[in-house]
C-alpha cells in the first residue's frame, strides 16, 4: 500500500472515532450517564492515536509510546462499564 492510501486511510479512521466520540458525547448530554462519557473520551484518545500515528508515520504502534494511549482507551471503557454495573444506584 502506498503512503498516500495509508493516510488517506488513517484520516478516516481518525475521522470515524471522532464522531464516534461526538455521537457518545451527545447521548451524555441527553441522559447524563457517566458511561457515555467514558466511550466519548475513549473515541477521542483513539482518535488521537490514530492521528499520531498517520502524521508521525509510525508503521509499528506496539512498539512505540502511543500503545500506552491506545491501552488508556480501553481501560477508560472498561473502567466506565464497571462503575455502570457495580457503581452505588441512583435515587430516582
Amino acid at each position: 500500500m502506498s503512503a498516500t492510501a495509508y493516510t488517506y486511510i488513517a484520516g478516516l479512521i481518525t475521522m470515524a472515532y471522532v464522531i464516534a466520540g461526538l455521537f457518545f458525547f451527545r447521548f451524555w448530554r441527553r441522559t447524563r450517564d457517566g458511561l457515555f462519557v467514558n466511550f466519548a473520551c475513549a473515541f477521542w484518545l483513539l482518535a488521537l492515536t490514530q492521528g499520531i500515528l498517520a502524521l508521525a508515520g509510525i508503521i509499528r504502534e506496539e512498539q512505540s509510546w502511543i500503545y500506552l494511549l491506545r491501552f488508556l482507551a480501553f481501560v477508560l471503557i472498561i473502567v466506565g462499564i464497571l462503575r455502570k454495573n457495580y457503581g452505588r444506584p441512583r435515587r430516582a
